[in-house]
């Protein structure tokens, strides 16, 4: 496994992309709206790994409600696996408990989170991309 990318949770996600990439010299950068999870999404590409900027779109979407909690902010680190399933049944034996099941994600991946009571605090999720 390896870290995909680290999701924040902002109100505009036009004006945040634009602050990150002046603030860290980004350029490339690519905006999608996930139907499934009520958010617009600003990816930005670094060497390593994705930045994720989330802006609900409406008003059931989770971000809203973190939004609304929290603040803007760190939201989530997802971690990407080969085989979503298998890993799954795997975490799932070490007591690892879900929010849900496996649905689609940003750019044609499969994703679903692990609840932060597994681990320690923090929302992670599990995601697989297209082959």
């Amino acid at each position: 496994m390896k870290i995909d990318h680290i999701a924040i949770a902002v109100n505009d996600v036009k004006s945040a992309v634009k602050q990150y990439q002046e603030a860290l010299g980004i350029t490339n950068v690519e905006f999608e709206t996930v139907e499934t999870e009520g958010v617009n999404v600003g990816i930005l590409h670094l060497e390593n790994v994705r930045i994720e900027l989330m802006e609900p779109t409406n008003e059931n979407s989770p971000i809203k409600k973190f939004l609304e909690k929290r603040g803007e902010g760190l939201h989530h680190i997802a971690l990407e696996t080969n085989n979503i399933e298998k890993e799954v049944t795997r975490m799932e034996g070490c007591g690892i408990q879900f929010l849900g099941k496996i649905r689609p994600g940003s750019a044609g991946t499969k994703v679903t989170f692990i609840h932060p009571k597994s681990l320690h605090g923090v929302l992670a999720e599990l995601c697989s991309h297209p082959k």
